[in-house]
């Protein structure tokens, strides 16, 4: 297949591009590189593809509608996944119009390009943090998400209606995932793996919030781009069984999915800190604070309908993928 990947100097985007091109399919890649983080890292990871024929690397910015829609108009693109956003929860604080921006406007000019150019199959990035004031657990895409915590979840919320909107109009085929806290190499430095790590390693005290008590449903890059790959390849239909009597919001008589796609097995963050410590070989200084604005108490993945429906099967233990993670650190920073 030829599979647009916006985000593709990111950190999903990358690895899901590398797997796409080593199996076969074209990609026509689309970042902006903006310096949210260290640009270096997002050339780094591009370097990554640069040997394949079959990665093309386009450098556009989702708001431009013109780029965006030449993009389309220029390369046959038969599915896009779109994971291109403005991440964090903490930064939508104090910028929010960058969200609205990017994560709404954005998003928009993808479904447009699919709307007018027969895409087989969208896949977009929604985000566990939809489920914000939820607080059963494990947390199921067929729960109500109308409470959001911060602009970001806000922002994630509403591309999931705007796609069915588009789905519901135009039938196209969408599904979103909603991500539960993605960790391994080549991650993002404001991660809290990544924080952790270089923090330990240079002796400065690391900011536990919540003390350390809270959970989150850690899920490591490859079970999660193997769980990508599974849902690109199966093309969202209609739910013949849907009623607007008893509407499921998981799926519709349009061409709609959603699904959590995370571990299923949360851990407390004060572990995965011993699991750093263990792995560098120090102890951390620690600087304990309660759990800060916008941020949920715990996080965990209901994953029964991606498991029935794509066969998906997370298999990193947090032990093994942090260990993973910490080599990676080391050699790439030669730490």
């Amino acid at each position: 297949m030829k599979v647009l990947v916006t985000g593709a100097a990111g950190f999903i985007g990358n690895a899901l591009a590398l797997r796409l091109v080593e199996r076969g399919d074209e990609v026509v890649g689309v970042d902006n590189l903006n310096d949210y983080y260290d640009v270096q890292l997002k050339r780094d990871r591009l370097s990554r593809l640069s040997q394949y024929s079959t990665f093309q690397d386009l450098r556009i910015d989702l708001e431009d509608t013109e780029a965006v829609a030449g993009a389309f108009r220029q390369h046959s693109i038969q599915r896009v996944v779109n994971l291109a956003a403005q991440p964090g929860v903490r930064y939508s604080l104090t910028n929010p119009q960058i969200y609205v921006r990017s994560n709404l406007s954005g998003f928009v000019n993808i479904l447009e390009g699919c709307r007018h150019h027969g895409v087989e199959h969208l896949i977009y990035a929604s985000s566990s943090s939809v489920y914000g004031a939820n607080t059963r657990l494990p947390s199921s895409v067929h729960d109500n998400v109308d409470h959001p915590l911060s602009l970001y979840a806000a922002s994630k919320k509403a591309n999931e209606l705007f796609a069915h909107s588009y789905s519901h109009l135009f039938g196209i085929p969408t599904t979103g995932l909603r991500f539960f806290t993605v960790y391994g190499p080549w991650t993002r430095p404001d991660m809290a793996v990544f924080l952790f790590t270089r923090q330990i390693l240079a002796g400065e005290p690391i900011d536990v919030f919540n003390y350390g008590r809270h959970h989150r449903d850690f899920t490591y890059i490859d079970d999660i781009v193997e769980g990508v790959v599974r849902v690109l390849d199966r093309v969202a239909t209609p739910n013949p069984e849907w009623s607007g009597d008893a509407p499921d919001s998981a799926t519709s008589n349009a061409p709609y999915r959603l699904y959590n796609i995370g571990c299923n097995k949360p851990v407390e963050l004060a572990r995965v800190i011993e699991e750093l410590e263990r792995c560098l070989g120090r102890t951390a200084i620690k600087n304990q604070l309660p759990l800060q604005a916008g941020d949920v108490l715990a996080t965990h993945a209901d994953v029964d309908a991606l498991v029935e429906d794509v066969g998906y099967h997370p298999s990193t233990p947090v032990e093994v993928g942090i260990a993973r993670f910490v080599d990676w650190y080391r050699d790439y920073y030669r730490a």
